[in-house]
């Protein structure tokens, strides 16, 4: 793109640029807001309410064999980087035993080696989740080192690479958003209900995005692949509702990861001019996300059923 931003970021005032500035304005929202994988901090722990103003202080120390998720099985998708590393590592810090994915198997080993260092239990397991036999795998392999699955958190997710228009979207960039957040979304729930139902009870956890509740210009691939998601939740969260099985699903607005920086960057603009989009000033962190799953899955969130959270700091209105 070939817009000359101002030293404020802004655009020259003009005709043009006035249609410009409102189409970069909602970009601007959604760099300020798009959650996107990233590698995430390995010190992650549950915690005391942030301050709204300033992001919270990681938490250290080793696992705690009696957390408040002793005991529990947690599986989690896409945990190799951002804010499935970083729930991976909150959930292992309380007590839970996390058998988790990523296409990624040299930082799947380093995210298990991490766990393990502070004294935490977790598996990897190499899956992409945009393929039947491979999710089917990792699912059934997480029941028969655990014995069971307590909270699955299906978190895997793409950004689609390319801004641009519908109609300047490559085909197989659609698709593979597609086949990623939604599909993926499907096939995870679709092999762990079933073990859900015969220990009559378990927790789901869909990731979204602010992006399924909003229609973004020029990432429509990633957009509609969210939405999917929230109808996923929807439908779920109906369908197994008297199964005990409870279906919700988290919303991130920004969320600070390498990758969030590196978007930003190649848009122009510092990470604190991103951060200025968001109703609190400034972007969440991955600790911030972890707590919130972890909040869902407790016992604590027993009323939140079908419910898509958001928790993009005020950016959905």
């Amino acid at each position: 793109m070939s817009e000359n931003f101002r030293s404020d970021g802004s655009l020259p005032v003009n005709s043009e640029n006035q249609k410009q500035a409102r189409r970069v304005s909602r970009r601007r929202i959604l760099i300020g807001g798009a959650s996107v994988a990233g590698v995430a901090a390995a010190t992650i722990a549950g915690g005391a309410q942030a301050n709204t103003q300033k992001p919270p202080a990681p938490k250290t120390g080793a696992a705690n064999p009696q957390g408040r998720f002793a005991n529990k099985v947690v599986l989690i998708t896409g945990a190799t980087s951002g804010i499935g590393e970083g729930t991976a590592y909150a959930f292992a810090r309380e007590g839970a035993k996390v058998f988790f994915c990523g296409r990624r198997e040299n930082l799947g080993k380093q995210v298990e080696a991490n766990i393990k260092r502070f004294g935490g239990d977790a598996t990897y397991m190499q899956a992409d989740v945009r393929r039947s036999s491979e999710v089917k795998a990792l699912v059934d392999n997480c029941v028969q080192k655990y014995g069971r699955i307590d909270i699955a958190f299906n978190n895997a997710g793409i950004v689609n690479p390319k801004i641009a228009r519908l109609h300047e979207q490559p085909i197989e960039d659609f698709m593979d958003s597609i086949n990623t957040n939604t599909l993926g979304t499907f096939l995870s729930m679709k092999y762990e209900i079933p073990y859900l139902l015969k220990q009559k009870g378990g927790i789901i956890i869909n990731t979204a995005s602010i992006s399924g509740h909003k229609g973004f210009t020029e990432i429509g691939p990633y957009s509609t692949s969210k939405h999917g998601v929230l109808a996923l939740t929807k439908i779920a969260a109906l369908e197994y509702a008297k199964d005990n099985i409870r279906v919700v699903s988290i919303s991130p607005g920004g969320v600070d990861t390498p990758m969030l920086r590196r978007v930003r960057e190649q848009r122009g603009m510092s990470f604190e001019e991103g951060s200025k989009a968001i109703p609190i000033g400034r972007t969440n962190t991955v600790e911030e996300m972890a707590r919130a799953v972890m909040f869902l899955a407790s016992d604590d969130a027993t009323a939140f059923h079908g419910s898509l959270v958001d928790v993009t700091s005020g950016m959905l209105d």
